[in-house]
């Protein structure tokens, strides 16, 4: 592999090469070597080049020297800079002998290799949903903040005058969805520079520029870097166009959220493991059943890790096809996992759907818990109970609770306390220290965040 990359900086007339590397949180960083630096002694060894204290929930400031490494595999020509590539980094501890902890990519890695160590082979893929917005204003200051949203393919401005309705935007063709061209840029540039294949893409339901990519199934820690890489390269190509992506949960009151399922298969050899074609109502296998029943059965703990934001709960809301039910069902779009149901007897395309993920979720963590959280429910044999066939959010309240149908939380500070008391079955893959640092991590984000006062606060109580 050294080979390969050497002779790719080489023959690409590399110059600078990226080392990309993601936080807690799921912020991308990189840091930019020179081509000359790399050779076989530094893709062995690595690079001195981060100061892990500088890095949202990696290092105090007394113990921050860390190493990076290329990830095998992972090095790309930029299409945006010319004489540079990029590559994923595999960061070690101090001395660079140890992989650190708390790199969130590394629980992706650990998170393959525990399903395989179990004699399963993952596949996981994202349906990645963002808006494209012409202009985002914000302001804050000691006395007021607000902000102001201009998305000129919805008409849409200061959250009204839609020339689409509010959940109005499914699948519309061009010229209303003027930013199909933009869609099309970034899924070229995925495929033909970063090797991520697109599935489909297509304007969403949201009014205001809504946009969804679909991209293939791959192992945990290579979804996680696809994520990152349509990140990068939707906010690539929408500033050189002069717009703005988001990938913000629920940046838009009374439309559609942003989320990010997560599709699960686990193999074993060539044989789907949650296919069964004698399971009359989904040609669902047992052990698919029990996966189904750890996500139900950890769906609340979960939720710190998938929806880890103050804003991901206002997506969580009854009627926008956001789940706030921790319950299963055949394409049923109102239930926390959905089994899809495309196809009756199509082995290749079984697989779990797990609905509550959203974009502002780190995604190496969010596959990564989602896997340990299903494959405690096989090792435990955890029962999901019968699916609910039926439109929850309408169901009367006594309804839901003679079916044991449990909720979501309804407020991250509400989410990490379900962490803080149920995180044992993501300790093969997680370092305790990881969990901890993220719950310190976004308990100070929901500190500072409480403390901020909002435009709605003021339109409220101003004249109380």
């Amino acid at each position: 592999m050294s080979e390969n990359i050497l002779s790719e900086i080489e023959s690409k007339k590399i110059r600078w090469v990226n080392l990309l590397l993601t936080d807690i949180v799921g912020q991308l960083h990189l840091v930019t070597i020179s081509s000359k630096l790399v050779n076989n002694e530094s893709l062995r060894e690595g690079f001195g080049k981060l100061d892990g204290s500088s890095v949202p929930g990696f290092k105090e400031i007394f113990e921050s020297d860390l190493v990076l490494k290329i990830a095998p595999d992972t090095f790309k020509v930029d299409p945006f800079f010319e004489g540079t590539g990029d590559a994923f980094s595999l960061i070690y501890d101090m001395f660079g002998k140890n992989r650190l902890g708390r790199d969130p990519r590394f629980a992706a890695e650990k998170s393959g290799d525990q399903l395989k160590a179990e004699g399963y082979t993952p596949f996981a893929a994202a349906e990645l949903e963002f808006h494209i917005f012409d202009e985002v204003k914000v302001w804050v200051s000691g006395t007021s903040s607000g902000y102001i949203v201009r998305s000129k393919s919805a008409g849409f401005e200061k959250k009204k005058d839609y020339s689409l309705p509010p959940k109005g935007g499914y699948y519309v063709p061009p010229p209303i969805d003027d930013s199909i061209e933009i869609r099309k840029e970034i899924s070229e540039i995925l495929e033909d520079a970063f090797k991520v294949r697109v599935e489909a893409h297509h304007h969403e339901v949201g009014a205001a520029g809504q946009g969804e990519i679909n991209f293939e199934m791959s192992g945990p820690e290579k979804l996680g870097d696809s994520v990152q890489i349509v990140k990068y390269v939707s906010r690539m190509v929408a500033v050189r166009r002069g717009k703005i992506v988001t990938f913000m949960p629920k940046p838009i009151q009374g439309d559609n959220g942003s989320g990010m399922h997560i599709h699960v298969s686990l193999w074993k050899g060539n044989k789907n493991a949650f296919y069964e074609e004698s399971d009359n109502y989904a040609m669902l296998s047992q052990e698919a059943r029990y996966f189904i029943g750890g996500l139900l059965y950890h769906g609340r703990a979960l939720s710190a890790i998938v929806s880890p934001t103050v804003n991901s709960y206002k997506r969580l809301l009854p009627g926008y096809e956001a789940p706030i039910f921790l319950a299963w069902s055949r394409g049923n779009r109102s239930a926390a996992v959905r089994i899809p149901s495309y196809y009756k007897n199509s082995e290749r395309t079984k697989r779990i759907e797990y609905r509550p993920p959203d974009p502002s979720a780190n995604p190496y963590l969010a596959v990564s818990a989602v896997l340990m959280a299903g494959l405690d429910g096989i090792k435990r044999k955890i029962d999901p109970g019968d699916p609910v066939d039926e439109n929850i959010y309408h169901m009367p309240e006594e309804k839901v609770k003679a079916l044991g149908i449990s909720k979501l939380p309804s407020s991250l500070d509400e989410a990490l306390k379900e962490l803080e008391s149920d995180f044992s079955f993501l300790l093969p893959v997680f370092a305790q220290d990881l969990i901890e640092k993220y719950i310190e991590v976004k308990r100070e984000e929901l500190r500072k965040l409480n403390s901020k006062i909002s435009p709605a606060e003021f339109y409220y109580y101003l004249n109380i």
